[in-house]
């Protein structure tokens, strides 16, 4: 079988364990999974199967195509931005439950007689959410609701807005008919188990995303870029590399051009500070990131040659923090050009 140019390289058995450690910080609460954006460009139905075989129960998706794609290979599945008048036949017909954001999709959801459904309430980060005086007014009234659930704005700083967000959510256990409370994401779980009500919803930190120090050491990295050497070539004293010649070569070195580019979401953020890897050893990127192609030094790896394929530098929270970008934005960034490589047994 041919090797791939191009390719992410997943650890299905780090994710899993990723979702195990969240579970256990989130106590006596269920721990579901937020799979939207295609599990954050990961493959939606390869993460959602290796999570389901963790152990995990609940699961959320942004969109109707999303949970189309979805809804047969997961126990629970809640449509996060509701249901619009174009998306209601679909919903009626699927399993997934939509989450009613609006005053206008509770009424629509009730008059068509829409079955089981959750619920989003805003308690401070205006965005998507009834507001707490209309989830109390008795606009639910006769809805079927499994889930109510809000989200935290600034979970992962210690700010007081998430304890003024905690404690209005707090105050509706009890004023709807709603069977669970849900509002910690992944830095939520991290606060503490006064967030953690009935169900959790981490997201970013299933897939390696360390954002708080608590998750050091908990959570590991299940993404790996790996990228081809497609010319292998020595840049003399005083020459440069890649556009606006941003590098110039202090000695005759031995640059290798990688397959990979920011159309591929290696970001120009990384341009002069990223790097691949090869048996223990670190090949700086020189020069501009362009869209298709990266320059690495290669001096350290004599043996590399054009065809061989390195690994690039991707633990999440150190990629953010050269390339100037969420963690967020690096992951569902990576495009359809990789070919997605799932690896189940830790080395």
């Amino acid at each position: 079988m041919s090797v791939p140019p191009l390719s992410l390289h997943l650890d299905g058995a780090a994710l899993a364990a990723n979702w195990r450690s969240l579970a256990a910080m989130s106590g006596r609460a269920a721990c579901g999974a937020a799979v939207k954006a295609d599990a954050y460009g990961l493959g939606a139905i390869e993460a959602a199967r290796r999570l389901v075989d963790a152990g995990c129960r609940d699961f959320f998706v942004a969109t109707w195509a999303e949970a189309r794609e979805l809804a047969a290979h997961v126990p629970a599945l809640s449509v996060l931005h509701g249901v619009r008048e174009a998306d209601m036949a679909e919903a009626l017909e699927s399993p997934a439950r939509p989450v009613l954001n609006t005053a206008h999709q509770v009424a629509r959801w009730k008059e068509a007689g829409g079955g089981v459904c959750d619920v989003m309430v805003d308690t401070g980060m205006n965005r998507l959410g009834l507001s707490i005086a209309e989830a109390t007014s008795g606009l639910l009234d006769g809805l079927n609701i499994d889930t109510l659930m809000s989200h935290l704005a600034c979970a992962d700083e210690a700010v007081p807005l998430n304890e003024r967000q905690r404690a209005r959510f707090a105050g509706l256990a009890g004023r709807t008919a709603a069977r669970r409370l849900s509002l910690a994401n992944s830095c939520g779980i991290a606060l503490g188990k006064g967030y953690h009500f009935d169900l959790t919803r981490p997201g970013i930190a299933l897939y390696g995303g360390v954002q708080v120090p608590a998750f050091d050491g908990r959570i590991v990295q299940v993404v790996t870029p790996r990228a081809e050497i497609l010319q292998r070539r020595c840049v003399k004293a005083g020459e440069t590399v890649g556009y606006n010649a941003t590098w110039t070569a202090p000695r005759d070195t031995e640059v290798a051009i990688l397959n990979l580019g920011y159309a591929d979401g290696y970001f120009r953020g990384f341009s002069g500070k990223g790097a691949a890897l090869t048996d223990g050893k670190r090949l700086p990127v020189l020069g501009r990131v362009s869209m298709d192609l990266t320059a690495v030094q290669v001096d350290a790896a004599p043996e590399l040659a054009e065809g061989d394929q390195v690994d690039i530098e991707f633990a999440l929270p150190h990629a953010a923090a050269i390339a100037g970008m969420s963690q967020y934005e690096l992951l569902t960034g990576m495009g359809s050009r990789y070919a997605r490589i799932w690896n189940d047994q830790h080395a």
